[in-house]
């Protein structure tokens, strides 16, 4: 993430879509909001070493999938962490 990104100012309604986001996400992954908000800002920490993030197009979310093996006989769902981060340029 660049320094100035965070004196970008977002309108009102995109700070309450994302945190609304937030709120049904950790909602199905049983976890509060700040951890799913710590761990989109650490996935873009990473991420930005190597490329530029486009982060209004940005969509990290936990949902519940089939699970595969044996469980998956058994109807179970586990937690999968799906990520759309549209990429800018990369860094070198």
């Amino acid at each position: 993430m660049k320094f100035m990104d965070f004196f970008k100012r977002k309108s009102t309604s995109n700070i309450a879509k994302e945190r609304l986001k937030l709120v049904l996400v950790s909602d199905r992954a049983t976890t509060s909001p700040e951890i799913m908000e710590k761990m989109k800002n650490d996935i873009i920490e990473v991420l930005s070493k190597y490329v530029e993030i486009d982060q209004d197009g940005l969509d990290i979310k936990i949902t519940q999938v089939e699970a595969e093996g044996d469980d998956a006989a058994a109807g179970k769902t586990v937690p999968a962490l799906y990520a759309n981060i549209p990429i800018k340029s990369m860094k070198h």
